[in-house]
Order: C-alpha cells, then sequence, then structure tokens
C-alpha cells in the first residue's frame, strides 16, 4: 500500500504543479470594448501556460470599483480590478487594500519603466517619484467633431475647422443660418471638457498642490477669471442658440450622430462608434482654445482608467498578475487595442508602431488625441486631476453649470459655489485619510452591494 500511496501522492503533485494559477480581474467594460477584453486576456492565457486570468464584468465604473472593495473586505477580492480616473485618489490612500503595480512588477522581475508611457498618461498614475501605482489601460482625452457636410451646406471649408473659441462664433452663425442646422455646438461630459480640460490645454490651476496630486491639503481653485469667461462666452451661445445643452453624460453623441448638431467636443474613443452611427462625412479636430492666452495650447488630460492590483493574495498569483501586466505594456498589444477601441497608446513605442503600420495615414482623425497629449511636456498643472470624492465633485461642478445654462445663475456666482461645495468634500476626505495607512474610504453610496444593470446601460462606452 505504501508504494500506492506514494504514487498517487505524486500523481496529486504534478497536477497541481501542472494546473495554472487563475488571477481574477474585475473590469467595467460591456459590450464592444468588453469583447476586446476578453480577445487580449484569451491571447494572454494562449502565450502561456503557468497563468490564466479570469475575466468578470462587474458593471459600471462605480459599480466595479465598490464591488473591488466589498470583497476585499470580506477577503475574496480579485487581483487586478480596473478603476476609473475619478477614483484614482481614492486608489492611492487605500494602503491596506491595494498594493503598488511598480512594487508587484519588481518583485516579480518584471521590467516596468514609466518613461516609456506617455508623460500625459504616465504622471496620472504615478507617485512623487514617477513610480507607477496602477498601470494604465483605457485612456482617452477630449476632441473636437464636426459634420463636413453641414460646413459644406453653410458654405465654410470643411478641412478648416474652427482653431480657436473665437473661430467658433461665425461658423456657428452660418451653420445656423445659412446651413438651417437645429443645433450648432454640444458637448457631452461637461466638466470633464469645458472646466478640467479647458484649464489644463491653458495651463490653468484647477485646485492646489498641482490638482491635488501633490498632497491632501488641496483646494479647488478652477473659478478663475479665464473659466469665468469661458462659461460666459458659452452663456451667451445659449441665448443666440449656438450652444444646447443636451446633459452630464454622453447624451450629446446621439443628436450628433443623427445630424442634428454641428460641433460636438466629446472623448476621442468615441470616434470609432461614431463612424459606425453616422450617415454623413465628419472631422476631428483639436479641442479649440483661446489663442490670446500666452502658452495655449498646452496638453489636455486623459480621462477613461487603470488597473489597480488588490492587496491580501499569494506571492505566486502576483508573479501572474505581473505578467499579464507586462503583456498589456508591449507595444504590439497596445496598439492593437489603441486601433480597435479608440483609446489612446498608452506607451511611446506603440503610437510609433501604430504610426510605422500606416494606421493614421487610413485613420488621420486617430492621431488627434495623442498629439494633443504628446503637445507639450506636462506641467504641474496638467499633469492631471486627482482628487478625493472626485465623481461627487464633478457632479456639483455639472449642477452648477445647469444653472448658469437655465440662467438661475451667473457664471460666477455658480464656480464660486461649485469650488465652495467641492471643497466641503475635500476637507473630508482629507480627515478620513490623515490617520495614515488604511483601506479605502468611500462615500455611503458607494458601500452598497451594486445592482447588476444590463451591460448596455452600464458601459462606459467612451470615456
Amino acid at each position: 500500500m505504501r508504494p500506492i500511496c506514494l504514487y498517487l501522492a505524486l500523481l496529486i503533485s504534478a497536477a497541481a504543479q501542472a494546473a495554472p494559477t487563475e488571477i481574477q480581474f474585475w473590469h467595467a467594460m460591456g459590450g464592444p470594448l468588453g469583447d476586446q477584453v476578453e480577445a487580449i486576456v484569451q491571447r494572454f492565457n494562449a502565450s502561456q501556460k503557468d497563468y490564466v486570468v479570469s475575466t468578470t464584468y462587474k458593471g459600471n465604473y462605480d459599480e466595479t470599483m465598490a464591488a473591488a472593495f466589498i470583497a476585499q473586505r470580506a477577503g475574496n477580492s480579485p487581483h487586478i480590478v480596473q478603476v476609473y480616473e475619478l477614483g484614482t485618489a481614492t486608489m492611492m490612500v487605500a494602503h491596506n487594500s491595494v498594493r503598488h503595480v511598480w512594487e508587484v512588477m519588481a518583485e516579480a522581475g518584471e521590467r516596468l519603466d514609466s518613461k516609456a508611457f506617455v508623460p500625459a498618461v504616465a504622471s496620472y498614475f504615478s507617485d512623487a517619484q514617477g513610480r507607477l501605482e496602477g498601470l494604465p489601460f483605457n485612456t482617452s482625452t477630449p476632441v473636437m467633431f464636426y459634420n463636413k457636410d453641414a460646413f459644406r451646406a453653410a458654405n465654410l471649408d470643411p478641412d478648416k475647422p474652427p482653431k480657436t473659441w473665437y473661430e467658433m462664433v461665425p461658423m456657428l452663425e452660418a451653420l445656423k443660418y445659412t446651413a438651417k442646422m437645429p443645433c450648432g455646438y454640444v458637448t457631452s461630459w461637461p466638466s470633464w471638457v469645458l472646466l478640467e480640460n479647458t484649464s489644463a490645454w491653458h495651463n490653468q490651476e484647477f485646485a492646489t498642490k498641482g490638482n491635488g496630486m501633490g498632497g491632501l491639503d488641496t483646494k479647488l481653485v478652477f473659478n478663475t477669471h479665464l473659466m469665468m469667461r469661458h462659461i460666459s462666452t458659452l452663456a451667451s451661445w445659449v441665448k443666440a442658440e449656438y450652444f444646447t445643452y443636451t446633459g452630464r453624460r454622453d447624451e450629446a453623441e446621439v443628436r450628433f450622430t443623427r445630424g442634428a448638431c454641428s460641433i460636438l467636443t466629446a472623448s476621442s474613443a468615441t470616434y470609432a462608434e461614431l463612424r459606425e452611427a453616422a450617415k454623413f462625412d465628419f472631422g476631428v479636430a483639436p479641442l479649440p482654445y483661446y489663442d490670446d492666452v500666452k502658452g495655449a495650447p498646452q496638453n489636455t488630460l486623459i480621462g477613461g482608467g487603470g488597473l489597480w492590483v488588490m492587496s491580501g493574495h499569494k506571492k505566486a498569483e502576483y508573479r501572474g498578475v505581473a505578467k499579464f501586466m507586462a503583456y498589456l505594456s508591449q507595444p504590439e498589444v497596445q496598439a492593437e487595442w489603441h486601433q480597435k477601441t479608440g483609446y489612446v497608446p498608452t506607451t511611446v513605442a506603440a503610437y510609433e508602431l501604430t504610426k510605422k503600420q500606416g494606421f493614421y495615414e487610413r485613420n488621420p482623425g486617430h492621431e488627434i488625441a495623442i498629439k494633443q497629449l504628446l503637445l507639450k511636456n506636462p506641467t504641474v498643472d496638467t499633469k492631471g486631476i486627482r482628487l478625493g470624492f472626485f465623481p461627487q465633485i464633478r457632479a456639483i461642478i455639472d449642477e452648477e453649470l445647469e444653472h448658469v445654462w437655465d440662467q438661475t445663475k451667473t457664471p460666477k456666482q455658480a464656480l464660486d459655489t461649485a469650488a465652495e461645495r467641492g471643497n466641503v468634500l475635500l476637507r473630508q476626505f482629507e480627515a478620513a485619510n490623515r490617520a495614515g495607512p488604511r483601506s479605502a474610504v468611500l462615500p455611503a453610496h458607494h458601500l452598497k452591494k451594486p445592482a447588476r444593470p444590463a451591460p448596455s446601460d452600464s458601459a462606459p462606452k467612451k470615456k
């Protein structure tokens, strides 16, 4: 019996050694983007035999982030979770729940050079020493889309979109009165486009301490002279029916693809979807700027999300996490992800490879976004915005801007109030996280078990 038992034990041991180590990856990508995530994971799994990455769609960004922390507190968190850019500050202070990507990679002997990434992308996910705490994954930036057919009907040159906000006025007038377009300019994600990115595009401070990257004791200061002038301009466009407010998220894109609106500012990642849905010829151009502001344009900010490593797993499993993240950072993988989804390449090598492959010659609109991010090296005010309770702050900004559009508040009143209300949340976040290493502090509504809406309703399709 002893030889038999020994033989069986050896068989069991060999089987255990042969079984690949499973890595759990929770993401917020539904629909076609989810299909692309699955395709990448399947290729990684097929490329080696030691690890198998298992993906789980957990709902929208808010739900996915909340689910990861709930699971972590219960002792069964995923190894990797996708978190949108608004949750970056929360992930960085969640020392008991999250492991640094640079540390996981170093322990596994995998190379991860933050300098290989696009500067405006890497800076957002890096600590003060320039080390990546999260891995950039799906990143985008706002650009301008315009209806070339409408431009032709308005006797405007379809190959000369407006470069500045000032140039927009006569064009919007022609589009309204000559082309008879019912809607001139629209934007998705108003706070992200009109305040956050417009501030960075002009090298303007959005919040102190490097927009929150320099410490928790940051303060919102976006209620600047330039931003008040910008919102005042848009308020006058509302009255003139040049600018139409459609909502806080991506509702504007529907109006644009239907041909009702002439000019749209939206996430660069919406390019492929607009190309498929629009029944007219449209172009892509950089975000407009004010040419009387010294140094403008500077560089825009990223949207989208990154991948974060949760704590509490075995060392062997973290080696698999590192192996998978090294795979995701390969130029070939990044280039394909960029070309098939519309998100910008996160590494310079992936950008150069895409150019070499002739992709931008065939699809020139796709290069606008990465050019904006690479236009100039980021300054202390254009590396990104990293604030606690940022989703709630953005909601406050959108709410106050709505008071401007319906003429119940002046731009100054709205921006001053938005900054004041947002600073209250920043002080709450600071107080909650000053005690030192801890698990993440989330707003109360995030701590509830998230519902599971249909993927078509919850997927972060563009941003």
